[in-house]
């Protein structure tokens, strides 16, 4: 659950919608919204999950007749989201690979900006780390969830996390680091209207990756006597 929560929501897309929307007072909306309405509905996934013991068309099948139908909705949103996950991981690989080439060594901004167009602009290569990422995210799926996304977040997510440690390290040493966290502490409320407070809820449905069966399946894996307030404690993002 951590894997699925720590993703490009909430390291791409959460800092500038913080930027747009007042700073801390976007996150106080947002955790606000994690706790009065995601999180709540988070737990009535993984009592769904854990009860059934089945996966996303079972338990909601258990649940009503038609229940398999918004099983079907859930996998088509989890489709959707996964078409331009893997468009942004190709994105990502390649940009891997650069680095490790030194391909970034003593460029400027403009250079580094036109070294993303022409890779958007080449079909073969966006297209082939596209695959490439496909591929190994079918081979971590494949294994299952204990032998392989499992095994992959317990490696990966520590990595992660040194690795943004170290982008805020990095970020703090820059000229005007000052301001950016003075901006980001210091709430302006004046910047919270209607589309901020729904930028927040659908962030926080995003970051606990509701609606989209992956609740309902991570919980029916879940032990009979785990508790599921306790352990969804440990899940939320925020802890």
């Amino acid at each position: 659950m951590a894997g699925s929560a720590v993703g490009l929501g909430n390291i791409w897309r959460f800092p500038y919608m913080v930027g747009e929307h007042g700073g801390a007072a976007f996150i106080i909306i947002y955790i606000l919204c994690c706790l009065l309405v995601s999180l709540p509905i988070f737990f009535a996934e993984s009592i769904i999950g854990k009860s059934s013991r089945k996966d996303t068309f079972g338990a909601l099948e258990s649940l009503a007749p038609k229940g398999r139908k918004v099983g079907y909705v859930a996998i088509l949103a989890s489709f959707i989201i996964l078409s331009f996950y893997s468009v942004v991981g190709g994105w990502s690989f390649d940009y891997l690979l650069r680095s490790c080439a030194g391909g970034f060594c003593g460029l400027g901004l403009d250079e580094a900006k036109a070294v993303f167009a022409t890779m958007g602009e080449s079909t073969v290569e966006s297209v082939s780390c596209m695959l490439v990422f496909l591929g190994l995210t079918a081979m971590i799926v494949g294994a299952g969830v204990d032998k392989g996304i499992g095994r992959f977040s317990k490696i990966s997510i520590p990595v992660l996390f040194l690795m943004v440690l170290l982008i805020a390290v990095v970020s703090l040493r820059l000229p005007g680091a000052d301001k950016g966290v003075e901006y980001l502490v210091r709430p302006d409320f004046s910047k919270i209207d209607g589309p901020a407070v729904a930028a927040a809820l659908g962030q926080s449905f995003f970051s606990l990756s509701l609606g989209v069966g992956t609740i309902l399946t991570y919980s029916s894996y879940m032990q009979e006597d785990e508790n599921i307030l306790s352990a969804g404690g440990d899940m939320n993002p925020e802890s």
